[in-house]
């Protein structure tokens, strides 16, 4: 037993991942909740609550506590971290009483949101909160040389939101934060299907869209996908083809987007560091660097090497964990 345990929280809109210093990632479960609203108790957490959105009965409604990478709600957060926190004890098998942790926040969140997130982590009971921007714990988790003098880009797409941070010596030279990301993504997709075939298809048969034949905007050998929705004449259901190309132009604004934060980031780079990019290239994490086609296209945009980090779904939480041995290196250089 050991009572102090010490953890990384990657806090994400689209999914929680919980990071031990002697398991690793012991945990990755999507960030919904199910609450039934007559008693507003928490019926399920993570993957059981993920199945039941949109097949739910009245009373019971699955939940998204964050959203764009900050709480949104923020009682049901705080719920939904006791229950996962239970989750890993028993995954563990061990009691956490009063854990370290080290909880990412998006670097464009204001003081109030980090104040949330902050005290939502420690109404469960955590000994010390501290907090990580997110490009930083991406960078460490993508195993870039951070605290040398060195410019380390890091191109971070998240559900909520995407992070583009410049990182030298341990801090962040320049960064911006834009709030789209994959939920935008399936958004957009939802809204196409919508607009253009009069019918209505949920979020996780977009999502299913995006992850199956989603392309950056770069040439490819189209592909097809057969997916059902209600038809919002008749009122049926109905089954349809939609094409590669039909997604990439569903969400091409949020492709471009995302870019035109990495171009502002890059301008505000100090002229030392930019020879370092051309060199040492861009690092992409998060679930939207796994899109097809997306170091390619931003290679070919950016004009600078493009790599995909070793662990893109994990990076931040593996950042998190392991920012705890330098947690006061980034302090001292976050003062």
């Amino acid at each position: 037993m050991f009572a102090n345990a010490e953890i990384g929280i990657d806090l994400g809109t689209a999914n929680i991942l919980v990071y031990t210093k002697s398991k690793g990632i012991v945990l990755n479960e999507p960030s919904v909740v199910a609450i039934d609203t007559k008693t507003k108790n928490v019926v399920a957490v993570g993957q059981e609550a993920k199945e039941m959105v949109g097949k739910t009965p009245r009373n019971i409604i699955p939940i998204r506590p964050l959203k764009d990478g900050v709480i949104a709600d923020y009682d049901i957060t705080a719920q939904m971290l006791k229950e996962i926190l239970k989750k890993v004890s028993k995954k563990i098998g061990v009691s956490m009483r009063k854990p370290t942790v080290v909880v990412c926040t998006p670097s464009g969140s204001t003081t109030v949101e980090r104040r949330a997130i902050h005290n939502a982590v420690k109404s469960y009971g955590a000994k010390e909160v501290h907090l990580i921007e997110e490009p930083v714990a991406a960078a460490i988790g993508a195993d870039l040389p951070v605290d040398e003098p060195i410019a380390n880009v890091i191109v971070d797409i998240g559900g909520g939101t995407s992070e583009v941070g410049i990182i030298s010596f341990g801090g962040i030279v320049s960064c911006r934060s834009v709030r789209t990301g994959g939920d935008k993504m399936d958004e957009e997709i939802i809204h196409y299907i919508r607009k253009h075939y009069n019918i209505l298809i949920g979020e996780r048969t977009a999502e299913n869209l995006k992850m199956e034949i989603g392309y950056a905007l770069i040439d490819h050998k189209e592909e097809s996908m057969d997916i059902r929705g209600r038809d919002l004449v008749t009122g049926l259901p109905k089954t349809i083809t939609v094409t590669s190309t039909q997604v990439q132009e569903a969400i091409k604004e949020s492709l471009e987007s995302i870019l035109e934060t990495i171009h502002a980031t890059l301008e505000n780079c100090p002229p030392e560091l930019s020879g370092d990019i051309v060199d040492h290239g861009v690092t992409i994490t998060g679930g939207g660097a796994l899109i097809k086609g997306m170091q390619q296209w931003l290679a070919d945009e950016l004009h600078v090497p493009v790599h995909l980090a070793p662990n893109p779904l994990e990076s931040v939480a593996i950042g998190t964990g392991r920012a705890l041995k330098m947690i006061n290196k980034l302090q001292k250089a976050a003062k």
